[in-house]
């Protein structure tokens, strides 16, 4: 039988573990029909509740769901990581705990990959019902600059929720990065890929772990990650205002030699001054953001550290 290894990257979801194996269960019947056998990793990303032990009791009723537990949180970007490198199926899905990732699109997936010849079949909600408009205006404007600046097409409404063939998920583990961004490392190893559409659903149980914070500073990586023209519009802000500035220079001798008023204007100067300040400043934190990846890149620490595995 041919394999399917589910991925399940969680932190403090100890209130929807069993009801995604449940869930996940439902899909059993049609994928043993079909001669494949269905595994389930769960990466606990160092809960705080008893995430890790409902995962343990269900390895002791079935053998095949696994734990992955790491020694403390590092991030949903290396539990998806941690998942990749551990899953053995012949086909690897990434699927949120709190079943807004509907486990009933399974099956059609699996049909686009195996009877349409598809290398991955990826999902995206048409709408953002529930979330709060401020939050959902911020994640639809992300998405348009992100794909002006870069040359990686990332899907509005993309979820990590994706079904992936064994060559595709091979591809995903040579980007050996440490600055990890799932959405856009999808789109940059290429393949086949199908779109599959829901509408947006709420999480079962529980609350969202990513505040507007979190997402910000997540949309910054990806910026970062996959784009380089934030560091060109830094050039381009200096080399303006170095035109501004001799511009400015040819006005103030001229007005000297004309008026002979070397001291109205200060108001205006140092209004001058403090917006040029605060270019540059803005820029130098640009590229501080690039020097920062490439510091974590060259340190070559480890992208999490497994506690215990099961």
């Amino acid at each position: 039988m041919k394999l399917l290894s589910v991925i399940v990257p969680c932190y403090n979801e100890q209130e929807n573990v069993i009801d995604f194996y449940n869930e996940i269960g439902k899909t059993r019947e049609f994928f043993s029909s079909n001669d494949v056998d269905i595994e389930i990793i769960y990466v606990n990303d160092g809960s705080k509740d008893k995430t890790a032990e409902l995962a343990k009791k269900l390895h002791e009723t079935d053998e095949k769901v696994h734990l992955i537990d790491f020694s403390r949180n590092f991030g949903k970007e290396a539990g998806i990581y941690a998942g990749l490198k551990k899953a053995k199926g012949d086909f690897v899905v990434v699927m949120d705990c709190d079943l807004q990732d509907p486990p009933a699109l399974l099956p059609k997936m699996y049909k686009a990959i195996v009877d349409e010849g598809y290398d991955s079949v990826a999902t995206r909600r048409v709408n953002r019902k529930g979330e709060p408009p401020i939050r959902s205006f911020f994640a639809r404007m992300f998405y348009k600059l992100i794909n002006k600046m870069s040359k990686t097409e990332i899907v509005d409404g993309a979820r990590d929720y994706r079904l992936m063939t064994r060559q595709f998920v091979d591809a995903i583990l040579s980007l050996e990065e440490y600055n990890r961004f799932s959405k856009g490392i999808f789109g940059w190893v290429g393949f086949k890929t199908k779109w599959l559409e829901f509408e947006n659903i709420e999480r079962a149980k529980g609350e969202t772990k990513w505040s507007f914070w979190k997402l910000f500073i997540y949309a910054l990586d990806g910026i970062t990650a996959f784009s380089t023209v934030p560091l060109a519009f830094a050039s381009v802000l200096g080399v303006l205002f170095c035109v501004l500035a001799f511009v400015f220079i040819i006005f103030i001798i001229v007005r000297k030699i004309i008026f002979g008023d070397p001291t109205s204007g200060w108001p205006s100067l140092v209004c001058i001054i403090s917006l040029i300040s605060g270019v540059q400043l803005f820029c130098l934190g640009i590229v501080g953001q690039y020097l920062s990846k490439t510091y974590l890149e060259v340190k070559k620490r480890p992208m999490f550290i497994v506690k215990e595995e099961i």
